[in-house]
Order: C-alpha cells, then structure tokens, then sequence
C-alpha cells in the first residue's frame, strides 16, 4: 500500500521484538529436518501459528512454518529428493511463481509440517508496499519464532522483512480504529481486520482467542510503533489512551477495503492449490474445519472417492453457514 514507508533502524529492532526467542525442542528439530530437507537453497524457517504462542492445540495439529528459500526449482528438487513428493518440482515452482507462496505438507516420522514455502524475493514483496495480498502479513503481524536460519546475513534481510510488514499494520487497521483506542482496542481491531480478510473456519470472536495468547508480546511489539506514531504527529498519547490527529480519509478507507477484498479472493485461490500440492488435502481440511466448528464432519463414501465432484455442495453450504460469518455475541 503505497503510503506506508519502511521503519528506521531502531523502530524496526522493537519490531522485531521476539523472533530470537527460544523454540521448543519438537519445532526447532522439525526446522532443521525442512532445512535439509529443502537443500542448500534454505535461507530460513519462522514459526507461526498456535504451537509458536503456546495456545496448547491438539496433539495431532501441524506444526506451522515460513520456509524462505533463495529459488523455488532448487528447493523443490530437493524436497522430492529427500522425502519424496506427490507433485513433479516443476509443476510446484510454476504455481509459485504464479501464486506465491505454496502450502505444502511435509512429514518428518510422527510429526507434521504445513510450510508456506515462499523465495527471499517474494518475501520481501509480501511485507513491503508492494505486495499484492495480506496473506504474508496475516501471520507476520502476530508473534513468530526465527526457528532456523543458515548464516547472520539471512537471519537480518528475514528479520528486516517482518519489521517492515509489522510497521503497516497501522495503516491498514486505522479504518477500523475508534477515535480513541488503547493499546489491547489497537491489537483487537487490527487482528479481527486481518482475520476478515480471509476464509476461515474460525469463530467470529477468534481475534479475542488470539489477544489473549499473545498479549504481553503483542504488547511489546505494537506498543513502540504507536509511540513512534505519536512522535510523528500521527497519533496522541495521554496516559493509555491514543487519540487519532484526524481519521482515516474516504480515499484510504476505499483503498483498505479493495486491498482486503483483494486479498480474499487470492487467498480463496490459493487454496485451490491444495488440492494439487497438499498432501493428503482433504484429511487436512476436514480436520481444520473439525476443530474450528466443535463438530465432526463426516464424508460420505462417493464425497471421499470423488471430492472434485462430489463435495462442492458440503463447500458452499460451509462457506455460507461458517463460524467466521458469526458476530461475537458481546460485538457492538
């Protein structure tokens, strides 16, 4: 979005705030497993999601990972080399280029990996100005581990990227924002935009579920940034309250609003690609929707044999009828 500016040098080290903190042996030994596993290409792997913010998920969940690698051909050659892939690398570097990153899954004995398999390049367009869809910025804007990197030099351009992505959330959540906001209203608003942006299975409320795993980290990374807003006039401060110095105009609203509406449907796309790439897809949404709706989801036999004919039904019914659509019951 073209009004955001990358962060000086000492906004971004508090942006950066948590990615040297320790992992946990199950995901720094699955980090060095997909970092052989992708070959010399391998730059660095940051850890997302539940397991990385300690929000205790099922014992049969995935472990969720960035691999950032230097060329997509090279990685995937490697991949299919070490742990074998149902898809050819060629096909797999093609739709990278097209759509990146990939979402793959990848196995190492019991435990199992969903990488978001993405080139420095690409990583550095998806948390800059120029970057086309939020899908990056997602995950980016919530607390992440840098649980493997190959050398000082990649671990700076990856930690460089991820201040630069954090900086903009101001930007694109200020529509969302109150006149008047705390620090906690600041990350609630932006990660229930975030959050809206995609399709997921997740109840209305899932922002509060994620504030309130990663407060005190959020609070460390987000709280320097609206200083520094202040500092530039942007924003005013009196005591814990923040006062918006004029609201987001018609224009930037518009311009929010297509960005996310954008990105929704890129990331509806993207998920077609699982059928090509995912390893045992189906299994994989299935499950997801399983845990995010409290409900078991049973496939017929003719829904399991044939799910590109036969399940698009049970989709539209889900897309329609999903918890994501539902307000929390305490929303204004």
């Amino acid at each position: 979005m073209s009004s955001e500016t990358a962060p000086a040098r000492d906004l971004a080290a508090a942006l950066a705030w948590g990615l040297d903190q320790a992992v946990e042996a199950d995901a720094l030994a699955l980090s060095a497993f997909l970092a052989q596993a992708f070959g010399p290409s391998s730059l660095g792997i940051i850890h997302y999601g539940s397991r990385a913010q300690g929000r205790k998920p099922r014992a049969d969940s995935a472990f969720d990972f960035f691999v950032v690698v230097d060329r997509y051909g090279d990685a995937y050659r490697s991949l299919s080399a070490t742990v074998g892939t149902s898809y050819s690398p060629k096909v797999a570097t093609a739709l990278a280029h097209v759509l990146a990153p990939n979402v793959i899954s990848v196995t190492d004995r019991a435990a199992r990996a969903k990488c978001c398999v993405i080139s420095l390049a690409d990583f550095r367009r998806a948390c800059s100005p120029r970057r086309r869809d939020h899908f990056v910025q997602g995950r980016l804007c919530q607390f992440v581990l840098l649980s493997w990197t190959r050398d000082a030099a990649s671990a700076r351009a990856i930690g460089d990227a991820i201040a630069e992505a954090r900086a903009a959330t101001y930007a694109w959540s200020r529509p969302s924002l109150p006149e008047t906001f705390t620090v906690d209203e600041f990350l609630q608003a932006a990660l229930s935009r975030s959050l809206a942006g995609e399709t997921r299975p997740e109840s209305g409320d899932h922002a509060r579920t994620l504030v309130a795993a990663q407060r005190d980290a959020l609070c460390a990374i987000y709280t320097p940034l609206l200083d520094h807003l202040v500092a530039q006039g942007a924003l005013a401060r009196a005591s814990v309250i923040y006062r918006q110095q004029g609201r987001a105009s018609a224009v930037d609203r518009l311009r929010v609003r297509s960005y996310f509406r954008l990105s929704k449907v890129r990331a509806t796309v993207r998920l077609l690609k699982h059928v090509i790439l995912y390893e045992g897809w189906l299994d994989y949404i299935v499950r997801k929707i399983e845990r995010s709706g409290g409900t078991k989801m049973v496939l017929t036999s003719r829904e399991q044999r044939w799910p590109l004919i036969f399940l698009w039904p049970r989709v539209f019914r889900y897309l329609r009828d999903r918890p994501q659509r539902q307000r929390p019951r305490d929303s204004d």
